[in-house]
């Protein structure tokens, strides 16, 4: 099935008789029969026991992101920053260290680079558009995996996957990728050499601005036995986990081993799980996520030209623009589209970008992206405000920096907004 099939029907099969949506499953336990049937589930997890590990309505959605991302098995989180948490903690413990691309979300940055250090884990930053010589010259002996995201917010760079999955296979370890932006509509980076994907499904998976959420998603290809037996990395996917019995992931769950292990591990001690109604919420926004992505790349075009032709407008940032630093990048990865967030650079710097901010009336000023009604954000004031000069421009923000993030509106009456916020300056 192609994925605007894909959206409408995999995860949950109606049985016969039974209801046509996914059915909210509001229960934390599940009931059995015997003694032994829930002590076999404690030594091996494969059914439902406890809805801080999985739940049936979750498992529904699960399935269809894991199928939409090409994937063997996904795993629903309470937040996009859940995710990113979970992804690393996976593969590193105190004592080792990960590659992330220094142009990613500030979120993301601020939980990588201060509170994983207090864990005693190391980030190592290294420019988006490094080589792949200049990738592999940052490891460490430590060095557990390599972190990036496809469409980078806000500073909008594109990720260029066959170098830094080049690199980070040669080395011997897995590619995460954060995929918020693309969506799997867009873009899937399994195709491309990554290994693990995350989400923020608060944004354009969701759309509607209703509730927090993100995932993990596994693509089953990476070698874990080999990579051990090459390095000594990775023996808890392969050796017994003596907190669930001695559970071999590798062993006994094959390539969704690393899937596996996030659930057993880190969601029973974390409990970063979303309740049914949120996975259920998340599963409507699914289900027309490839309509809603042509009108977001097509409107974010027009708007994009709009602002190009600003004399208020010191740089417009958008993959999707002819002339833009990414373009042709975007067009080999993301050949749809590359979302409905645009970066603009307002001459004059915060003041300018703030008058602009404050005489939009369309266009919601709030700390949210991807929403299906346009919206706009002052990263230096806001999502990276606890950034250094030196991190803000290392992830391409600055202070006229506005980031506007397109909704389905008619985009005519987008644009007459943004001229009413123009024309303030």
């Amino acid at each position: 099935m192609k994925i605007e099939t894909k959206v409408l029907h995999e995860g949950y099969k109606p049985e016969n008789g039974g209801p046509g949506t996914i059915p909210i499953v509001q229960s934390t336990t599940y009931r059995f029969d015997s003694c032994d049937h829930v002590a076999a589930l404690f030594d091996k997890p494969t059914e439902f026991m406890y809805s801080r590990f999985a739940n049936p309505t979750c498992d529904a959605v699960e399935k269809k992101i894991a199928s939409l991302e090409g994937g063997v098995g996904c795993m629903l989180t309470s937040s996009g920053q859940a995710a990113s948490l979970l992804s690393i903690l996976n593969l590193c413990s105190a004592g080792d260290s990960f590659i992330a691309s220094s142009s990613i979300y500030g979120g993301t940055i601020n939980l990588f680079g201060f509170t994983l250090k207090k864990l005693g884990i190391e980030v190592i930053w290294v420019d988006v558009n490094a080589t792949e010589a200049e990738i592999k010259a940052a490891f460490k002996p430590n060095t557990k995996c390599v972190f990036g995201e496809t469409i980078a917010n806000p500073a909008l760079t594109v990720f260029d996957f066959e170098v830094w999955a080049k690199a980070a296979h040669e080395m011997g370890v897995p590619l995460i990728v954060d995929n918020t932006f693309a969506t799997p509509y867009l873009c899937r980076p399994f195709e491309w050499g990554a290994d693990i994907v995350v989400h923020s499904t608060t944004k354009y998976m969701d759309g509607h601005a209703v509730q927090g959420g993100g995932c993990i998603v596994d693509s089953g290809k990476f070698d874990w036995e080999a990579a051990y037996k090459k390095s000594g990395k990775f023996a808890d996917m392969v050796e017994p986990d003596e907190s669930y019995h001695g559970l071999c992931y590798v062993g006994d769950f094959g390539n969704a081993a690393y899937i596996v292990k996030a659930r057993t591990q880190l969601m029973r001690d974390f409990g970063c799980y979303p309740a049914a109604q949120s996975a259920f919420y998340l599963n409507m926004g699914l289900e027309t996520l490839p309509i809603r992505m042509e009108r977001y790349c097509s409107n974010a075009k027009k708007v994009a030209e709009f602002f190009k032709g600003s004399d208020k407008i010191a740089k417009v940032s958008y993959p999707g623009l002819e002339g833009d630093a990414y373009y042709e990048r975007a067009k080999k990865y993301l050949p749809l589209g590359t979302c409905g967030v645009i970066s603009i650079s307002i001459k004059g710097g915060r003041s300018a970008a703030v008058r602009f901010m404050d005489a939009l009336q369309l266009c919601c000023d709030e700390v949210h992206v991807a929403d299906i009604r346009t919206c706009v954000l002052h990263p230096a004031s806001a999502t990276h405000r606890q950034l250094t000069d030196e991190q803000l421009v290392a992830a391409g923000i600055d202070g006229g920096m506005v980031r506007v993030s397109v909704g389905l509106e008619n985009v005519d009456d987008i644009i007459e907004d943004l001229k009413r916020g123009l024309s303030a300056i």
